[in-house]
């Protein structure tokens, strides 16, 4: 068990990136006007910041914004935190390819940022750890061997890790437009990027939630502001 935890909590804190100057990224708007992704980060990062020390007396709150160059990494963003504690979030050139304005963009980092502030990292850790120790003592009373009780460990862990991921994302998407709205962008018109996002609909411990949820969400967070 203790070695599925120890996998699954490095999945979790050690994102292993090739990381790039933010500036060196421009991104075309719809009206064909550019804007840099630098700006977006610069703008998006002090509010992040502020909101995370009115939140969290005691956290790191000094948040890296990187972009990940490696050309195989799709349409992603995420947030991780370095060995220090540092939030370290990072975007894809695959999605800052795919945004369509810099309300999107911004909408994303605001997002990542409400991870780190909603403590989401620590959470899974912990899921993943209950959920681990549960499989496994169940696996150990069934009467399986070494190996089947660290496979049993690690499913536990992955079931665990995800059974608050939908929560997870729809708290960033409200915190995340009180971040971008607060740093002067469209959230709502941000958050049409999951237009073209694939739906994953109301799976069974999906990870994310069905899209239209999320945009309902930020819809009314936006409103209430």
């Amino acid at each position: 068990m203790r070695t599925a935890l120890a996998i699954l909590a490095l999945s979790f804190i050690s994102g292993c990136v090739a990381v790039a100057p933010p500036a060196q990224y421009p991104v075309p708007q719809q009206n064909g006007n550019r804007i840099s992704f630098a700006e977006v980060a610069s703008r998006i990062e002090p509010v992040a910041e502020s909101e995370c020390r009115a939140q969290l007396a005691r956290a790191n709150c000094d948040f890296e914004i990187a972009v990940d160059d490696t050309p195989d990494r799709g349409i992603n963003a995420f947030q991780t935190i370095d060995r220090s504690g540092r939030p370290i979030i990072v975007v894809t050139v695959g999605l800052i390819a795919a945004v369509e304005n810099a309300d999107e963009l911004a909408f994303v980092i605001g997002h990542e940022a409400a991870h780190h502030i909603r403590q989401h990292i620590p959470q899974q850790v912990d899921a993943a750890r209950r959920g681990a120790l549960v499989a496994g003592v169940l696996a150990q009373m069934g009467g399986a061997d070494a190996a089947g009780i660290r496979q049993a460990a690690e499913i536990g862990a992955q079931v665990g890790a995800r059974r608050f991921s939908q929560d997870h994302e729809l708290q960033a998407d409200e915190l995340g437009t009180i971040i971008t709205i607060r740093a002067g962008y469209d959230a709502v018109r941000g958050a049409g990027f999951f237009d073209r996002l694939p739906d994953p609909g109301d799976r069974f411990l999906g990870t994310h939630p069905p899209n239209a949820s999320r945009q309902a969400i930020v819809r009314q967070t936006a409103a209430g502001l």
